[in-house]
């Protein structure tokens, strides 16, 4: 059976470009409209939660490192209605204000959907295994830096702008560990050589 090939994992910014993808697909997928992400990542000292809506989610496995979102009302109202409306709720019956524990909670599913997206991407892409916590989603009306009991050696972060259908943005933040990924590019073609050898062995006694 002839194995995927994996793409190269290097750094921070690979890692976060398969996360911005996750992001981007599935919020497209799940409101039925562009999400898009700006090509240009920003280097930040620290990630915090911002108003409007923050949410934020905790990882490890491979890697260390902390995910959060942060939205604006009307970016946060603009995903929440086309969600429900594409799971068939007619609109005159869903929340207009981002205060409302429906928005904080589809917000927050939508959430997990995106972090376990990226999670099955890392493994499918480059074999490396991440679990994670259960996303937190706050209302707030001031930044708000978070300390978690996490032990990050040199932690690099980075900041992500998306735009919604409307123009309405909301910004990606990542913070994980310093880590450098180098793959055993010889590991392919022994892996490779094995399974020829072994077709061989059972070519030769019929099997």
């Amino acid at each position: 059976m002839a194995k995927q090939k994996k793409i190269s994992i290097k750094r921070t910014e690979d890692v976060l470009s398969v996360l911005c993808q996750s992001v981007s697909e599935v919020l497209s997928a799940t409101t039925e409209s562009p999400i898009k992400f700006s090509p240009t990542i920003q280097k930040i000292t620290k990630t915090c939660l911002k108003p409007d809506i923050g949410c934020f989610v905790l990882f490890e496995g491979a890697f260390s490192g902390l995910i959060i979102i942060n939205m604006s009302a009307s970016a946060a109202v603009e995903i929440y209605q086309k969600y429900m409306i594409h799971m068939g709720l007619p609109k005159k019956e869903l929340a207009v204000n981002h205060t409302s524990d429906e928005v904080a909670n589809t917000l927050g599913e939508l959430m997990n959907q995106m972090v376990g997206n990226f999670q099955g991407q890392m493994e499918q892409l480059a074999d490396l295994a991440l679990y994670q916590t259960q996303p937190k989603m706050l209302v707030i009306n001031k930044e708000l830096v978070l300390s978690f009991n996490t032990n990050l050696d040199r932690p690099q972060s980075r900041r992500v702008v998306f735009t919604t259908e409307d123009r309405n943005t909301f910004y990606l933040e990542m913070s994980m560990e310093k880590t450098e990924f180098t793959r055993l590019d010889n590991m392919d073609s022994e892996s490779d050589s094995a399974d020829k050898n072994h077709q061989k062995l059972l070519n030769d006694y019929n099997i």
